[in-house]
C-alpha cells in the first residue's frame, strides 16, 4: 500500500512541476510564448496553437492533479489489514470474597525458645 502511495505522490509532484512550467511560460496579457516566436500578429505559422496548447495543458495538467490527489485518498483511505484491531478491555468479576475465618480455630501458638 505504500508503494502506491508513494507512486501516486512522484506523480503528483511531476505534474505540479509542469504545471508550474506551464503557468510561468505563459504571459497573463497574451503574448507568453506566442510573442516569443515572433510576429507582431499571433496569427502567423499557427502560433495561436501555441497559446491553445498552452491553456489546455494548465487545464489538462490541473485535473491531472486533483485526481491523483483524489485517487491517493481513496486508496490509501481504506483501514489497513495489518494494523490489529482494537479488542475492548475485559472485564474481570470481582474475587468472590469468602466468610471470614471463625476465630475458634485459632493454630496454637508455640513460644519460640532463643538460641544460646
Amino acid at each position: 500500500m505504500d508503494t502506491i502511495f508513494t507512486l501516486l505522490m512522484v506523480l503528483v509532484m511531476v505534474a505540479s512541476v509542469l504545471l508550474v512550467i506551464i503557468v510561468m511560460a505563459q504571459n497573463p496579457k497574451g503574448g507568453g510564448l506566442s510573442s516569443t516566436f515572433g510576429g507582431a500578429s499571433s496569427a502567423q505559422f499557427g502560433v495561436q496553437r501555441t497559446n491553445d496548447f498552452m491553456e489546455k495543458a494548465t487545464w489538462t495538467l490541473g485535473g491531472t492533479i486533483i485526481v491523483l490527489i483524489l485517487l491517493s485518498v481513496v486508496i490509501t483511505g481504506k483501514p489497513s489489514q495489518t494494523l490489529p484491531a482494537q479488542q475492548p478491555a475485559k472485564k474481570e468479576a470481582p474475587a468472590k470474597q469468602s466468610a471470614p475465618a471463625s476465630s475458634t480455630t485459632t493454630p496454637a501458638q508455640t513460644p519460640v525458645a532463643p538460641a544460646k
